[in-house]
């Protein structure tokens, strides 16, 4: 009896180390707008990610209204405006990162493959980035372009100059074992 009960304890403790399934511990999602007339740069850190380091298989949801911004007023335009999040409350991805191995050492370039959601639109995307595992833990970035146009965010005409055509949006996930 006592056999069984230290085996069951040992695979308790033991198979958590072997998991292939993460959870983002830490997220932080910004964007950067490069207006004529003014800058507008958001953050958020209340995104939900799991990875699978077996198939490779990422997901992650944004909720749109924890984006912070440096002005109240900025927040607001962007939830009511230009987000319909009331509409779109948040931003989905779904896929796959393929030029990753968890067993390889140091920074790994990587490429996320899957369909990107934004204001109820979805594109199928190939994002560009690096995977490094450190201290059992694994690290996730990327910086890439969306285009407005592509998920139907109207920029009003009297708005033009306040607001580029494209944001750079970047990306930091560290995940933990589930």
């Amino acid at each position: 009896m006592i056999k069984k009960i230290v085996v069951v304890a040992f695979c308790c403790i033991a198979l958590p180390g072997f998991s292939q399934k993460y959870t983002a511990e830490k997220s932080f999602v910004s964007f950067f707008s490069d207006g004529a007339i003014e800058d507008i740069a958001a953050e958020n850190t209340k995104t939900v990610s799991l990875f699978n380091t077996t198939t490779g298989e990422v997901v992650f949801s944004i909720p749109i209204k924890e984006f912070e911004f440096d002005k109240s007023l900025m927040k607001e335009h962007f939830n009511e405006k230009y987000m319909d999040t009331e509409k779109f409350p948040k931003s989905t991805f779904q896929g796959k990162i393929s030029g990753f191995q968890s067993d390889a050492k140091g920074e790994q370039q990587a490429t996320a493959s899957g369909k990107l959601s934004i204001h109820g639109v979805t594109q199928e995307v190939a994002i560009p980035g690096t995977v490094e595992v450190l201290e059992g833990k694994i690290v996730m970035k990327s910086r890439f372009i969306v285009k407005l146009a592509d998920y139907k965010i109207e920029i009003p005409k009297l708005l033009w100059q306040n607001i580029a055509e494209q944001v750079e949006v970047k990306i930091e996930f560290t995940y933990k074992p589930l």
